[in-house]
Parts: C-alpha cells; sequence; structure tokens
C-alpha cells in the first residue's frame, strides 16, 4: 500500500548539520593549503553536488562532468571562502552556476535526450529507502512533474536538507519564496500519491 507520506528533510535526524560543520572545516582547511582537507571536502559533498546537477540538468552524461567542474571552479575560488555559509551551500551555487552555463553552450548546439536515459540518471543517484515511495513509485517520476522552481526548492531543503536560508541563497530569491515553493511542491506530491493510491474506476458498462 502507498501511503501519502513525503521524506522528512535530513536536517530532521540531525545529521545534515554536523555534515556540514564538517564539509566546512574541510573547506577552510583546504583554502589553508592542506592537501589532505581537499579530498575530505570533495569526497564529503560529491554526492550531494550529483545528485543536485543531475535534478537541473537534462543530459544524463552531462552529470559528472558537471559535477567535476563544479569541484574545478570551488577548488578555483576557495580562496574567497570565508566560511560565512556553509560549504555546502556555496558549493551547490556554484553547481548551479555550472549548470546554468552548461544550458547557454548548449543553446546553440540543441541535442535530443533521451528520457529513459535521464530518468537513470537521476535514479541512480537517489536515497534509497524514503517513506512512502516503496512500493514502486519512484520520487524522480513524481518530482519530473513538478515546475522547475518548486522541485529545486524540494531537492535543496527535503532530499538534500539544507536549511530553507541557504536554499534561498542558493536558489538567488527570498526564503519565502523557498517555502512557498516546497510548501506547494509538497501539496502537489502528496496529490499525486493520494491519485495514484485511490482504485481506477471501474469501466461504464
Amino acid at each position: 500500500m502507498i501511503t501519502p507520506v513525503l521524506p522528512p528533510a535530513r536536517t530532521a535526524y540531525g545529521r545534515t548539520a554536523a555534515a556540514d560543520e564538517s564539509a566546512t572545516a574541510w573547506a577552510l582547511a583546504a583554502r589553508r593549503g592542506d592537501a589532505d582537507a581537499v579530498e575530505h571536502f570533495v569526497r564529503a559533498l560529491h554526492r550531494d553536488v550529483q545528485r543536485y546537477v543531475a535534478h537541473l540538468c537534462a543530459d544524463p552524461q552531462a552529470v559528472d562532468d558537471l559535477a567535476q567542474d563544479t569541484f574545478l571552479r570551488a577548488l578555483g575560488s576557495l580562496h574567497r571562502f570565508e566560511g560565512r555559509s556553509s560549504a555546502r551551500a556555496w558549493l551547490l551555487s556554484i553547481a548551479r552556476r555550472a549548470v546554468t552555463d552548461s544550458h547557454r553552450r548548449a543553446a546553440s548546439r540543441p541535442r535530443l535526450s533521451d528520457a529513459a536515459d535521464w530518468q537513470r540518471a537521476v535514479e541512480s543517484v537517489q536515497p534509497r529507502g524514503l517513506p512512502g515511495f516503496d512500493d514502486g513509485i519512484a520520487l524522480l517520476d513524481l518530482l519530473a512533474g513538478l515546475p522547475a522552481e518548486r522541485r529545486e526548492a524540494f531537492v535543496l531543503t527535503q532530499l538534500l536538507g539544507l536549511p530553507y536560508a541557504e536554499a534561498a541563497e542558493v536558489s538567488d530569491c527570498p526564503v519565502g519564496t523557498v517555502r512557498s515553493r516546497v510548501a506547494r511542491a509538497r501539496a502537489t506530491l502528496i496529490g499525486l500519491l493520494d491519485a495514484a493510491e485511490r482504485p481506477a474506476a471501474p469501466p461504464v458498462a
């Protein structure tokens, strides 16, 4: 049975704040020239960057390249990172710009993307075992039905566990806008889950 329960933000489990503190500490140490810290920084945030760009990017072949581009940009800009926001929020802002730049470059040479490949690319970086999605309802399928801005807000706050203030920083919009987008996204997703659970109407004789 499918239950209309959406995954709570990772911050609810208390893991994200500690992970953010560690990643930020690694970033600051890397800024000071600690080579080991660079490796820890990349390892700590690589999966989140992949998941985020997979939701923003329609080209499954570009996800790894965009993640690599994000880290190259970040490492080249570490001297400007002062830890005023978490390293994760800072890095996801860079990832967003990398995807935007990629879209601009591709605009002059558009190419078709296979929908099945796109779904597999996003699914490969999805968390497993989310409540309410255990019976064959893939989260990526539901998210695909959301407007892009609501999907991004939901991914940042509910899947990646970013605080609303930092999600607003990444998305370059007010905090209230992020909260509104997440609320609307959750309402839409719950509606989709309800519809999936509702039995089909019998055929008219």
